[in-house]
């Protein structure tokens, strides 16, 4: 993924947040996610169950929060350094 198409990922992140935190759309916010699960530690990639359950999605967002934060953090960097 280069740095641009994360860029654009992460502003559908950012959005995906507030839907969450705003309107409660913690499925949609799981589903952008997704898209850079491979890039996500181990212990916070998502599965498939997490993508269509609602409360399994809002539970994951409201655990891991920071951590996903950290490592979107983490990730941007790497490419920033590529």
């Amino acid at each position: 993924m280069s740095l641009q198409e994360f860029d654009s990922v992460m502003d559908r992140m950012k959005l995906a947040f507030e839907y969450a935190y705003n309107l409660g759309q913690y499925v949609e916010a799981v589903k952008v996610l997704y898209q850079i699960n491979d890039q996500l530690p181990d212990e916070i990639q998502l599965n498939f169950e997490e993508l269509d359950n609602p409360e399994m999605a809002k539970s994951f967002i409201i655990k891991y929060e920071s951590e996903l934060k950290s490592a979107i953090v983490d990730y941007r960097q790497r490419l920033m350094n590529f």
